[in-house]
């Protein structure tokens, strides 16, 4: 599974990446043994590794306003 195919497109990788690195400076333990001591990288490396998922909410379809 590469990481285009996980997180759908680049926007929502980076907001998944940005969400887990917001936790990890909250206090939340990393995931990895990472050489990096910033929660931006460290994050992008959980995300590599398949430690972090990022799911898409679903949205309820909005009705077509043309439609009657």
């Amino acid at each position: 599974m590469t990481e285009e195919s996980a997180f759908h497109n680049k926007y929502s990788l980076v907001k998944g990446a940005a969400r887990r690195a917001r936790q990890l400076q909250s206090g939340a333990p990393a995931l990895i043994d990472a050489k990096s001591t910033k929660a931006c990288r460290v994050a992008q490396d959980e995300i590599k590794q398949g430690y972090v998922r990022y799911s898409l909410p679903v949205r309820p379809a909005t009705p077509d306003p043309h439609s009657h």
